[in-house]
């Protein structure tokens, strides 16, 4: 315990007395606040974190909308493009809450890159991870990938690693082709795929 007064030992550090005083302004209702805006997200899956922000407002929170978006952008939220009935690739509730994954072969993704030889061929490289471990399963190299080369990739990785519960995927022909889908279904997992703009 020091005897020097507040006022002398402020002085010595050059900090201002007022900072011993404020008392920090902690988040305790985040836990609470977060849990109430992924459930709104989910019931109201076409609205933004505006009027997410404003019914959480309506609900008795003292939020303002920064504050919601920052949760928002955190837990990885996105409103869907709209889309049209016809050829619908996700879920009719236009639920805005990502798959996330949760344990080694809960979700793996895969995607086509490009790129080109010295003499200017293309030249395709179809590349698969674990969501979770962030490992690379495999890289299949081709100057042509189809449809069929994805269920060859994906059926060697199941037979070695196994079967996860979901396989995520853009939108591209090569993994919306009905071949792919019905196949992932038979085998028993599910197909999810990333909305356009996202990563």
């Amino acid at each position: 315990m020091l005897t020097v007064s507040e006022r002398r030992a402020c002085r010595a550090l050059g900090q201002h007395r007022s900072t011993q005083r404020k008392v920090p302004r902690g988040r305790d209702d985040e836990a609470a606040l977060l849990a109430d805006l992924v459930e709104l997200a989910r019931r109201y899956g076409r609205y933004g974190y505006r009027k997410i922000a404003a019914l959480l407002r309506a609900a008795g929170w003292l939020v303002n909308d920064k504050r919601v978006e920052w949760l928002w952008r955190q837990e990885g939220l996105r409103v869907p493009a709209r889309q049209p009935k016809k050829g619908r690739l996700w879920d009719g509730d236009g639920s805005c809450v990502r798959l996330r994954p949760e344990h080694r072969d809960h979700v793996w993704s895969y995607d086509f890159v490009e790129v080109r030889t010295h003499d200017g061929r293309k030249v395709r490289l179809l590349n698969v991870i674990d969501e979770f471990t962030r490992e690379c399963l495999a890289i299949r190299v081709a100057r042509k990938l189809k449809a069929a080369d994805v269920i060859d990739v994906l059926s060697d990785l199941f037979i070695l690693c196994s079967v996860p519960a979901h396989v995520r995927s853009d939108n591209g022909p090569g993994f919306i082709a009905q071949s792919v889908q019905k196949w992932i279904t038979a085998v028993g997992a599910k197909a999810a795929y990333t909305m356009p703009g996202s990563p």
